[in-house]
């Protein structure tokens, strides 16, 4: 079955809404506007919490609902409820269309259409049973405690979730996405005398449980998550000061996102609040430098077969070999700039409009290996894995601290540390790589994304890569 006609069963066959009733009150809400849409969405999702040996929480939600958008200029009116009724949409229309006063837009092209699916539509809740769900999370916290005798706690949370959506625009053009998501992490604290350190681990996708309940994908989890709160309990004091550092592969290039990604977003870059406004075509970053944001890859986090405004997703290259050459967009912001729609309008629910949103973002690979990185670095830190980080968008400065790194001396990796924090600027960081490695990978699928209060799945991937000069923030001498 089709995702329109499983979402037609959702939004119309069990609501008792008639599609064609539907479909004229979109186009009264739309007349003479310039853009818009209906989006209407299903949302089941349910989450476990194990700690301390025990159950802490468990919840289920069910929701739907929808939002009617419509777009003047730069003008949104935007209206939404959680009754799918034909009543509360003709309601919403009346307030959409106060936008269109004294206008008289045309109503842009609609999204070409796409056969394309990036992961099976079966609901993930339904694959395991409740007791399925609470045995895992016993099994995880039994085994990481039999793994290392200086265990003293253990965390463990599961969710997921599935989401049915259909767009319907004027005219009748419909398209429709449904979306599994699932994602298991785990924190184990270690204890060794009167210290305590934490290591985390997790992974994810769109996918059903039934990956992460194989126990050659969740015993590798744990075994990270032990392992790096067993580094974290070795750990002296970072250093401070100007030093190179290596990146790893995978998840570091949170920094990306945040310190780039963001900066690289249509609206931003429309209203000239981004540090890389009005630098299309210039040479932002060092040579060798390619980085891009794919939506189109299979069961990947941050992966769509359409966005939320039903541009299918598509691979959109923003730095290549250094020049700025793309932005990512919504239909918004691409038809006020003159640009296409990239497939990144994105939208956390039916309650929100869409914005221009990352979906994974990466950074292709060079030539190098890990190896040979490691080994030009006389002295510096080498950083596998980050943990929160603050970024200002407008000015690109940001700061990261690492969740786990180490000393590099005379091209060895040494001692681990603890408290390195990366201080600096995107738009700098971006002119300081100096060697990319051939090891792109993704995270492993636990990636969240917030902007303008709303919170989406993403994912980011890298290569291991080498700055120059880079500020640490430490305690070490």
């Amino acid at each position: 079955m089709s995702s329109l006609s499983r979402t037609d069963d959702l939004f119309f066959t069990q609501t008792g809404m008639n599609r064609a009733a539907v479909e004229r009150a979109v186009d009264d809400a739309l007349h003479g506007a310039d853009d818009g849409e209906l989006f209407l969405e299903y949302r089941q999702s349910e989450g476990f919490s194990w700690d301390d040996g025990k159950l802490k929480s468990a919840s289920f939600d069910t929701s739907q609902g929808f939002g009617l958008r419509s777009v003047s200029g730069e003008t949104t009116g935007f209206a939404h409820a959680s009754d799918l009724d034909e009543k509360a949409i003709r309601r919403a229309g009346d307030t959409v269309r106060v936008v269109q006063a004294g206008r008289g837009g045309i109503m842009a092209d609609a999204p070409a259409g796409t056969n394309r699916l990036l992961y099976d539509d079966a609901n993930p809740l339904l694959g395991k049973t409740f007791e399925d769900k609470i045995r895992l999370l016993q099994e995880i916290d039994l085994y990481v405690r039999a793994r290392d005798p200086r265990v003293a706690q253990v965390s463990v949370s599961l969710a997921a979730s599935w989401q049915a959506v259909q767009i319907i625009r004027a005219g009748g053009w419909r398209a429709a996405d449904i979306r599994p998501l699932v994602r298991l992490n785990i924190a184990a604290v270690l204890r060794d005398g009167d210290r305590m350190e934490t290591g985390g681990h997790g992974g994810g996708g769109r996918v059903e449980y039934a990956r992460w309940f194989d126990p050659s994908e969740w015993q590798h989890i744990a075994d990270e998550a032990i392992r790096k709160a067993s580094v974290n309990l070795q750990a002296v004091d970072a250093p401070a000061g100007e030093m190179t550092v290596v990146l790893g592969a995978g998840w570091p290039a949170v920094m990306l996102h945040e310190a780039i990604g963001h900066g690289l977003e249509g609206d931003f870059n429309r209203k000239k609040t981004s540090v890389f406004s009005e630098l299309m075509g210039q040479q932002i970053a060092a040579k060798g430098v390619t980085i891009v944001d794919d939506g189109t890859m299979d069961l990947k986090r941050g992966s769509l077969t359409i966005d939320d405004e039903g541009t299918p997703s598509q691979c959109t290259t923003l730095i290549e070999d250094g020049k700025l050459v793309g932005y990512m967009q919504d239909r918004l912001n691409a038809r006020l700039m003159g640009m296409r729609p990239t497939g990144n309008g994105r939208r956390e629910s039916h309650a929100c409009q869409p914005y221009p949103r990352m979906t994974n973002t990466i950074m292709r690979p060079g030539s190098l290996t890990k190896d040979e990185i490691i080994a030009s670095v006389k002295k510096g830190i080498y950083a596998p894995d980050f943990g929160g980080g603050q970024v200002d968008i407008t000015s690109g400065k940001f700061v990261f601290t690492a969740s786990e790194a180490y000393e590099i001396e005379n091209g060895k990796i040494g001692r681990p540390v603890k408290g390195a924090s990366l201080v600096g600027s995107g738009f700098d960081a971006l002119k300081r790589i100096s060697m990319i490695g051939n090891d792109t990978v993704l995270d492993g699928g636990v990636g969240t994304c917030g902007k303008n209060g709303q919170s989406i799945p993403c994912g980011v991937g890298q290569p291991t890569m080498r700055l120059e000069q880079m500020t640490v923030g430490g305690k070490g001498g």
